[in-house]
């Protein structure tokens, strides 16, 4: 069903599999609310129970918040980013232990607007877990989801996020516009450096 109303809307999804049974994958670009149907839609088509982050302000709506968890998702407070990946790595691990299939989907800018970059919170699950990184290709030009492209993170995140812009490279989402370019967000301030 998923699959026909994808090819309905002119979409098809291009997948070959995934190489392991956990790992992180990141969708980009994530311009347009249309992203979250689409990308719900080819995880349905390709049978995959993938979880995935959302803003913790959505899952607190009582009807929204059901479907979403039923949907696969995790809430996520964006104000404790620290613990949050302490706590997915203890996750993965866990998964690992008991070879359970966990592939954590989300957007690496944490919006739908133009940001001057990625947030890291992806990166430090995926290389805290040492787990592989799928990246998805949500193509509005070529009316594509393409999850064919998966790296290990070498702990260098200069050169991982040069292969991943590589990677990434000619992707349009719904809004060009709104793609935020493929460098680590600089680092906040915290009160022992301010």
């Amino acid at each position: 069903m998923a699959r026909a109303l994808l090819r309905l809307a002119g979409w098809r999804v291009t997948y070959d599999g995934f190489p392991t049974r956990q790992g992180v994958a990141v969708v980009y670009p994530h311009t347009s609310n249309w992203d979250f149907v689409v990308m719900v839609l080819a995880k349905w088509s390709i049978g995959i129970p993938a979880r995935w982050w959302g803003k913790d302000s959505l899952f607190r709506v009582p009807v929204l918040g059901r479907w979403m968890r039923w949907l696969g998702g995790i809430p996520l407070d964006r104000s404790s980013s620290r613990g949050v990946v302490g706590e997915m790595v203890a996750v993965f691990e866990a998964a690992k232990a008991s070879d359970e299939l966990l592939w954590l989907g989300l957007s690496p800018e944490g919006t739908r607007r133009h940001t001057p970059g990625w947030r890291s919170g992806f990166y430090q699950v995926a290389h805290g877990a040492e787990v592989p990184l799928a990246l998805i290709r949500l193509d509005y030009g070529a009316r594509e989801v393409r999850i064919t492209d998966f790296i290990r993170l070498s702990g260098d995140m200069a050169a991982d996020y040069a292969r991943m812009a590589d990677i990434y490279a000619g992707v349009q989402g719904q809004r060009p516009e709104q793609a935020s370019p493929i460098v680590p967000l600089p680092k906040r301030p915290t009160p022992d450096t301010v």
